[in-house]
């Protein structure tokens, strides 16, 4: 009966420490939305990710996907973020919709996100204006 106990104890801490590292992935992508740290969330990008800001769309490489969000920033400063919408049911893909409120504008955020080995990395990032 405790062997029994115990199991089902330790079952279910890894499951609930399973979905906050999961969550957490989002919140945190919403607090660098919020700094405008471009550097920092072009670190989760995979090596091409497909960027769309505003109006321009295209696949880009990493590198060249980070001038373009910093370039973003520096235009549109951020002042506020929030999680929207989130799906984080998947073990293998996240998406998370965000609010993004700057000095210039309000813009919805979507990104996309694969787990590639044990960790999850951007495939796809969008930024349009809020309508």
């Amino acid at each position: 009966m405790i062997k029994y106990l115990l199991s089902i104890l330790l079952l279910s801490y890894s499951v609930v420490s399973g979905n906050a590292v999961q969550v957490d992935i989002l919140d945190n992508l919403s607090n660098q939305l919020k700094a405008g740290n471009s550097k920092e969330i072009a670190s989760s990008f995979t090596s091409s990710v497909e960027l769309s800001v505003i109006d321009e769309e295209d696949v880009y490489a990493k590198a060249q996907a980070e001038q373009i969000l910093r370039s973003f920033f520096s235009k549109h400063p951020p002042v506020k973020a929030a999680v929207i919408h989130r799906l984080d049911t998947n073990p293998n893909y996240r998406y998370g919709a965000f609010s993004l409120a700057t000095k210039s504008g309000n813009f919805r955020v979507s990104v996309t996100m694969k787990k590639i080995a044990a960790s999850f990395f951007i495939t796809e990032l969008r930024i349009e204006a809020e309508k």
